[in-house]
């Protein structure tokens, strides 16, 4: 028994699945084509609400999934659901031909149909499509996935008892249609990537595509996932970022310009992380890392006002004020106000014990900037509720960053912070090549010390930037946990369609 039949006993299921495939038969011989090719639609279900007045009398065709039934011999009525809402229609014997009745008495709830007839007014007062034609447009063979159902004489309403989360992730169409809400989150997901293309379009900042398949992974600090070429019997990495080939566009001569992508990593998942996700990049020439705060600011809060018409947001009970200015706060002086303990300029023992007093497991191989880095998100990170802005880390957290003006120890490098969690990254991009290669150098020591995150010596990257890089900021920023925020979600697997899960167990 797969998962989803677990909502009904196995012989209930079955039963059920025999008798939707003996009313298929039937439909067969009565001539009846259960699976046309299409279907001629005038109108959705909230049009006809929204303009009932103006349709009385008026012909009109709708279609979507019948979600009720309720018959009286000769009468019936029934609800189907489209994207748009729910509408009911009204079914008579004598005013149908003798096939298209014959086919609404074999329907079930979850069979996708079309009606055409007239808009009228129930004495109850309800908005129903008066069926002259009824057809069948798909005829389920499985059951909505419902523990009951209310009867009232020979009605039939399905209620949402698709409840179990893992279920819903691994059959998100059947959670589409059971729970309608769900489809607003990623309506809501479509308005935020769309109005994100709208500011960066209007900044005039260039859209571009670079490769997914890459012979050397770089951008990110983050295990890739490996992949063979067989003609060119080679590796290749699916990318964990856009940066290194975004930057070489700048190089080239493009002022702005920016990527929405997936990218891969090959890590584990939590509520902020799915191993394949969407990442938008912007790379602006003649920029540095402060102009990129302010474009950050400016991006979401006016993401939210397109959508919202405002700035302040409930998120899982708690109000985001994303209205600019948001906080600056450097990473060191972040730890300090939380645990008590200046880190800047501990040695690296120092700096292991007192992750380990803290309650840290500390890695071998872990150097300095990663016990900062560890001990920043284990205790400062999910407190950052409120966005703001962390600044100023450590050189060797932070290859790809140019060093801080004021303090060669740090770079000029923030990431937006809010609900707990890193919602981007945003460096003063680094175009110097000989410092470039002293930092992939050292990051291909810890490679060689089993720091399978560290990013690879990128030769190509490097003769680009000799080329010459003109000053540059750079910024990314995770799509699916913006999401997460507008859509008032608390995992990143309820904003994104199919995410990765476990495979099913074999069937019983």
């Amino acid at each position: 028994m797969s998962d989803i039949d677990k909502t009904q006993d196995t012989g209930d299921l079955n039963e059920i699945m025999r008798v939707r495939r003996e009313k298929l038969s039937q439909l067969y011989d009565l001539g009846a084509n259960p699976y046309p090719y299409g279907f001629d639609r005038s109108h959705s279900a909230h049009e006809i609400l929204a303009d009932h007045e103006q349709l009385l009398g008026k012909q009109v065709s709708v279609a979507g999934r019948l979600m009720s039934i309720r018959g009286h011999g000769k009468v019936g009525f029934g609800h189907i659901m489209d994207t748009s809402g729910r509408i009911q229609i009204y079914v008579r014997k004598d005013e149908l031909p003798e096939l298209d009745f014959s086919v609404f008495k074999l329907s079930d709830i979850g069979d996708i149909v079309g009606v055409t007839g007239e808009v009228f007014i129930t004495r109850t007062g309800e908005t129903t499509v008066k069926a002259a034609k009824f057809e069948l447009l798909s005829k389920t063979l499985r059951p909505l996935p419902v523990v009951k159902e209310r009867g009232e004489g020979d009605e039939r309403v399905v209620y949402d008892q698709f409840a179990d989360k893992e279920l819903r992730y691994r059959q998100r169409y059947v959670d589409l249609v059971v729970n309608p809400e769900v489809r607003n989150v990623f309506v809501v997901r479509s308005r935020v990537v769309s109005y994100m293309r709208q500011f960066l379009d209007d900044l005039g900042f260039l859209e571009v595509e670079t490769p997914v398949l890459q012979p050397i992974y770089g951008g990110a600090s983050a295990r890739p996932f490996v992949t063979h070429h067989n003609t060119l019997d080679m590796p290749l990495y699916l990318r964990v970022a856009d940066e290194l080939y975004l930057k070489r566009l700048i190089v080239g001569g493009f002022d702005g310009v920016y990527e929405i992508s997936k990218d891969f990593r090959n890590e584990g998942m939590d509520r902020f992380h799915n191993p394949e996700f969407t990442m938008m990049e912007v790379y602006v020439a003649y920029q540095d890392y402060t102009y990129m705060m302010e474009l950050v600011e400016n991006l979401v809060s006016s993401i939210a006002q397109k959508i919202f018409g405002k700035t302040e947001l409930i998120y899982q009970g708690t109000e985001i004020d994303l209205t600019p200015p948001w906080p600056r706060l450097p990473l060191f002086q972040a730890i300090e106000e939380r645990v008590g303990i200046n880190l800047y300029g501990k040695n690296l023992a120092d700096l292991k014990k007192i992750a380990s007093d803290l309650g840290l497991k500390v890695e071998p191989f872990w150097r300095e900037g990663k016990l900062i880095d560890e001990i920043f998100s284990e205790k400062v990170e999910p407190f950052l509720i409120q966005p703001t802005f962390i600044t100023d880390y450590p050189v060797e957290l932070s290859p790809l960053a140019k060093r801080h003006r004021d303090d060669p120890k740090l770079v000029e490098r923030f990431e937006p912070f809010m609900m707990g969690g890193e919602i981007g990254n945003a460096f003063s991009e680094l175009n110097d090549p000989i410092d470039q290669r002293d930092r992939f150098l050292a990051q291909k020591k810890l490679l060689e010390l089993g720091d399978d995150e560290a990013q690879m010596l990128d030769e190509d990257y490097l003769r680009a930037l000799e080329y010459g890089m003109p000053p540059t900021g750079g910024l990314g920023i995770g799509i699916d946990r913006l999401v997460m925020l507008f859509a008032d979600q608390p995992s990143i697997r309820d904003v994104i369609f199919f995410p990765q899960m476990r495979p099913e167990k074999p069937t019983e």
